[in-house]
């Protein structure tokens, strides 16, 4: 099997419906929709095209990083 194409709404019988995210001569990524992101060696996997279209798909959420903030006091006592 040759790389297919990226954006290709793929079925697998074991890991179900999912959208080619990356594919070379190679190896092949696909992101499953209950199954979430598998790599496949191109030449041996066994996939078929799926009818319709791929479901949207939501971006995942950034995480905001929590910055402690250390509080620095004014002056020593004593110092005026």
């Amino acid at each position: 099997m040759k790389a297919l194409e990226e954006g290709a709404y793929i079925k697998h019988f074991q890991y179900g419906l999912g959208v080619v995210t990356e594919s070379n001569s190679d190896r092949t990524s696909i992101d499953f929709d209950l199954h979430g992101m598998k790599k496949f060696v191109t030449s041996i996997m066994v996939v078929d095209v799926a009818e319709g279209t791929p479901p949207k798909r939501r971006r995942a959420k950034k995480i905001k990083k929590l910055v402690a903030t250390v509080a620095v006091p004014a002056m020593a006592a004593g110092a005026k």
